[in-house]
């Protein structure tokens, strides 16, 4: 072992002392400090009082009021975020393939984001947070759901008066998308553009909105207990485990498995991949910070410190598990492993400790290599390692604020089993009858020439010239 490999496992295990003294003291007690939770009481209002508000009027003469737009105007800057974070996921997706699929990997992304918000506006956003419901599936009706004969409609009442009910929608819409786009990353190379895009509307239609209102619209994990703040397993989690269902039947890109032996197909262009992880970055400021659903200085400001220790935790747990598991400074992987941590931290970015945010994000960054030379061995190919840093971190990540908090680890565990059961066994039906169908995989011919000349006509790079999978390397699985 090298002096370079020494030094860095001992950072890393200095991180790991670090984070383990998170576990015994849970977040719930307070990882905000005193004057924190100062903070928290002079920009606190009682929600009881917004109940006297009969009128628009009476709401915008009112105390409350300059604190409501300072709120509102906070999560509109968090949606945009999040927004950028749809470049991210098409930058790290078109860099981490093969050239030949650059445009593809593009038009699907736009493809679901705009439909995704569309989706969302006609039935998403009302099944999800359908009102009084069953708990298990409930319909608010087609729609935003804004009744302009309510003088106050325009306020969210499952949030008291933090943002207009449009802020509500447009940042929740943001979040769907990104379930979908998971999926895009896990398929790329080898899917046809019609039947992924037929599957990624279905997701957003059904699948995402029900299990989304078990726990967010009020449904009956809320009931038992269940806490994911920002989506581990609600966003992550479902994009990754449906993005495994279909790789199971859609079956690996042609030469990545022969003879007991894994062929890596190398990455295109790592510096776009690098680019594309920053943005995701940046915009998971947004992710997490906007789900504090208001301006809270201490709350904002402290689910930022978590979210970025974790990432960078991640980060070094992945370089450090690279080389003593693969003899490897692999850059790739580094960059999976900042996404790991930042997967990881998001169930519990408000209530996990500094300290276990530093575990959580680490050992998130340990994970996510093991899991992708795992799936590798099972031969389910997954080009950009979508399934091991949204599903296998986003469980993590869930599990964790069990394990770092007062909420109950068992039922942490009965929802990652549910949402993710319900969302593969959806998942699974419906690319299944789509594969029955209509098909889901291009031809040979189609997947060696490259999707983007055979479904768009174009490519990303005039001067492409394709590289035969002879001249990759292997390694054994």
């Amino acid at each position: 072992m090298n002096t370079l490999t020494k030094l860095t496992l001992l950072l890393f295990a200095l991180l790991m002392l670090t984070g383990y003294s998170g576990v015994i003291t849970p977040a719930h007690a307070g990882p905000l400090t005193e004057a924190s939770d100062s903070i928290v009481s002079a920009v606190t209002v009682d929600v009881a009082q917004e109940g006297t508000y009969t009128t628009l009027e009476e709401f915008q003469e009112s105390p409350h009021y300059i604190k409501f737009i300072i709120d509102n105007l906070w999560i509109l800057i968090a949606t945009f975020l999040v927004l950028l974070m749809h470049l991210g996921f098409a930058s790290v997706e078109s860099g981490l393939t093969q050239s030949k699929n650059s445009v593809n990997v593009i038009y699907k992304n736009v493809f679901i984001l705009c439909t995704g918000v569309l989706i969302y506006a006609f039935v998403g956003f009302q099944i999800m947070y359908p009102g009084e419901f069953n708990g298990i599936l409930g319909f608010g009706g087609f729609g935003i759901g804004y009744d302009p004969s309510d003088a106050v409609g325009m306020l969210t009442p499952a949030y008291g008066a933090e943002m207009t009910i449009w802020t509500d929608f447009i940042f929740q819409a943001m979040f769907a998308a990104t379930a979908a786009t998971i999926v895009s990353g896990c398929v790329t190379g080898r899917i046809k553009l019609s039947s992924f895009m037929l599957f990624g509307v279905l997701l957003l239609a059904i699948a995402y909105p029900i299990t989304g209102s078990w726990v967010w619209g009020g449904g009956w994990l809320a009931e038992l207990g269940f806490y994911d703040f920002a989506g581990s397993t609600l966003v992550h989690g479902v994009g990754g485990i449906a993005g495994l269902a279909c790789v199971i039947l859609l079956g690996a890109r042609t030469g990545k498995f022969k003879d007991g032996k894994v062929f890596a197909i190398p990455a295109h262009n790592i510096p776009l991949a690098t680019v594309g992880v920053f943005l995701l970055w940046v915009g998971w400021f947004g992710f997490n910070g906007g789900s504090v659903l208001s301006a809270d200085p201490a709350g904002v400001s402290y689910v930022f410190v978590t979210t970025a220790l974790a990432a960078c935790a991640g980060a070094l747990g992945s370089m450090v598990t690279t080389q003593v598991v693969m003899k490897t400074l692999d850059a790739p992987m580094a960059l999976n492993g900042i996404l790991a941590g930042l997967v990881g931290i998001t169930a519990g970015a408000d209530v996990i400790s500094v300290s276990g945010a530093v575990f959580v994000g680490a050992f998130a960054g340990v994970l996510v290599v093991l899991s992708i030379l795992m799936f590798d061995k099972l031969k389910i190919d997954d080009p950009v390692g979508a399934i091991s840093v949204h599903g296998v971190c986003g469980i993590w990540g869930t599990l964790a604020v069990g394990i770092f908090t007062d909420v109950s680890l068992w039922v942490q565990l009965i929802g990652v089993i549910a949402i993710l059961s319900a969302t593969f066994i959806f998942s699974l039906t419906v690319f299944g009858l789509i594969k029955a169908v209509w098909g889901v995989r291009v031809s040979p011919e189609v997947e060696s020439d490259g999707l983007d000349i055979s479904e768009h006509g174009n490519n990303a790079y005039p001067d492409f010239s394709p590289v035969r999978s002879s001249e990759l390397g292997a390694y054994t699985a």
